[in-house]
């Protein structure tokens, strides 16, 4: 692997070395022609050059020691089995400019060892799946340990399908009975008038990200019998009104567009031995009347510092889609919005 070297971004030229002990693992790390490399010395102003195991960073001291960083993390990362995409390069790197990787994800120690927290995931029946960033580091920590969370933020952070992720491992594992996934029938700025079938195919199209998220969590088979089962019920949040969900694992998606009276009632379903998330970006809000008629902000507004209730915050930082999509968020909702 040889090319021209990038111009350091600041400050005296600094070099170091790293050595792989699983230099066979490498092509995944590098990426396809060197996908993976190019991307992080275009994103990072550094120079890497690799022969054997040994792989050599040049730039400025600040990037040269960064870019180590994320090197090994991603090779951690890799020797997890991960894929080493785009979306996970900007995610480490964003997590690494936070406080110390290390303090924030062990990933490199494993669980008993002694050596530390054991690392935060989620293991389901076709990925374990790991933080892509600070604040998802936060939000699983609170999916694991509290009763009723509210996930707030832009799309693509991630809220929803941790949620349906952690929501598949607890099924799996016995500790709920059911899942209940449910999401507020609005159109996101249209009209779709009259949809033909009975109310299960009226009423798909609104909840196919949640199935989406099943669906890369569970084999299709088992989705499929598990839904037959109820198991796991999908279901617009109309179908909540009079009941009592205990024993179960509840996710309310797109929130926000809620009214607070709907809101209100879905809160008041909560039963013993459940869990509750509620996801959505109150800046999103497709209802009449815009952020001040939604039920999410009502709630937020009503119910953050109540007891047993935790609240994880996303921003467009913490989109883990392609990087555009962070800043497409930031554009709409910056200072210049």
């Amino acid at each position: 692997m040889s090319r021209k070297p990038v111009q350091a971004q600041s400050g005296e030229r600094s070099r170091t070395e790293v050595n792989f002990d699983k230099p066979q693992l490498l092509p995944q790390l590098f990426g396809e022609y060197d996908s993976n490399i190019l991307a992080l010395e275009e994103r990072l102003g550094v120079y890497i050059h690799a022969r054997g195991q040994r792989v050599v960073i040049e730039g400025s001291a600040e990037a040269v020691a960064h870019a180590r960083e994320v090197l090994q993390e991603l090779h951690s990362r890799v020797i997890r089995g991960e894929d080493i995409d785009t979306g996970l390069i900007e995610a480490v790197i964003a997590m690494s400019s936070e406080p110390p990787l290390t303090g924030i994800l062990r990933s490199d120690i494993p669980e008993g060892t002694g050596g530390g927290a054991p690392p935060i995931m989620i293991r389901t029946r076709k990925k374990t799946i790991v933080p892509r960033s600070v604040a998802q580091t936060h939000y699983m920590r609170e999916l694991m340990s509290n009763d009723m969370i509210f996930a707030l933020g832009p799309a693509g952070t991630g809220k929803t399908y941790l949620a349906v992720a952690q929501a598949v491992a607890q099924l799996i594992t016995g500790s709920v009975q059911r899942l209940i996934l449910s999401r507020p029938a609005v159109e996101a700025g249209e009209r779709l008038g009259f949809l033909p079938g009975d109310m299960k195919e009226k009423v798909d199209p609104y909840l196919r990200p949640i199935y989406d998220a099943l669906y890369d969590c569970l084999p299709a088979e088992q989705v499929e019998r598990r839904i037959a089962s109820g198991e796991i019920e999908i279901a617009p949040i109309a179908f909540m009104r009079g009941r009592t969900l205990a024993d179960a694992f509840v996710i309310l998606d797109e929130a926000q567009n809620t009214t607070p009276a709907q809101m209100k009632m879905f809160l008041t379903r909560f039963g013993a031995n459940s869990r509750m998330v509620i996801c959505g970006d109150p800046n999103q809000v497709d209802l009449p009347g815009g952020p001040a008629a939604s039920g999410l902000n009502d709630a937020v507004r009503r119910l953050e510092g109540v007891e047993g209730i935790s609240f994880s915050w996303f921003t467009a930082a913490d989109v883990v889609r392609h990087p555009i999509v962070g800043r497409i968020v930031q554009a709409y909702e910056g200072p210049n919005a």
